[in-house]
């Protein structure tokens, strides 16, 4: 065999094998992924000053947890994050859909900060922005903080109504006033490696059954929120 033609083929052979080690690699991320979230949602909700309240949880129709949120600004700052959405299909929850959030802002800050998020999506129509390809938070859908503890005051009933309620678990320094916001998009190239040519809303809809890699995560999802 020529010189030539043998070192095209280790190379060919080579990049096979390193395609073929990232591969392998992208599933175990997405398991990371699936993995913190649910630890991120269960340190939110059993905090020791109450946690998310469960008539929340109970009217919920979508649960987005977006683990390690990472803010860092001096002057100019930003945040992103990637996290993973399930959603109530009847007496269940549906697999994962992969997503994604970042925002840009303008303000005095310094500092830097990561924190864990959850997105509580209360009704049907908040559910349908899930679908978009992305939508931005208090342009299209507005994100209220949500009630922390178990005993829920007279404000309740119409934060039941709200689209979206937010909560988040704080580690860090971060300080100064920005402005407010963000971007949700759906996370293609990883729906796409977990689930393969699938529509976001027949994950959603719970047309696929759950990986087993995402059981952990809809477990702690559906005992927080019968």
């Amino acid at each position: 065999m020529m010189p030539n033609l043998r070192s095209i083929l280790i190379r060919a052979a080579g990049l096979a094998c390193l395609g073929l080690l990232l591969n392998l690699a992208l599933p175990a991320q997405r398991i990371s992924r699936l993995r913190h979230a649910t630890q991120a949602f269960k340190a939110i909700n059993r905090a020791p000053d109450g946690g998310i309240p469960r008539e929340i949880l109970e009217h919920a129709q979508c649960v987005l947890v977006v683990p390690g949120l990472k803010k860092a600004g001096f002057i100019f700052g930003g945040s992103f994050g990637r996290g993973v959405v399930t959603c109530r299909t009847g007496r269940s929850w549906s697999a994962p859909l992969f997503m994604t959030l970042g925002s840009g802002s303008w303000g005095l800050q310094i500092g830097a900060q990561e924190e864990d998020l959850v997105l509580i999506i209360m009704n049907k129509s908040g559910e349908k922005y899930l679908l978009r390809d992305k939508f931005s938070i208090g342009g299209d859908l507005s994100a209220t903080a949500g009630p922390v503890g178990r005993n829920l005051s007279a404000q309740t009933d119409a934060l039941l109504h709200a689209k979206m309620l937010a909560y988040s678990r704080s580690r860090g320094l971060f300080g100064g006033i920005t402005l407010k916001g963000g971007v949700i998009k759906q996370d293609p190239g990883a729906n796409r490696q977990f689930y393969g040519r699938v529509s976001p809303s027949r994950i959603l809809g719970g047309a696929v059954a759950p990986p087993a890699a995402a059981r952990a995560f809809i477990a702690e999802v559906a005992s927080a929120a019968r």
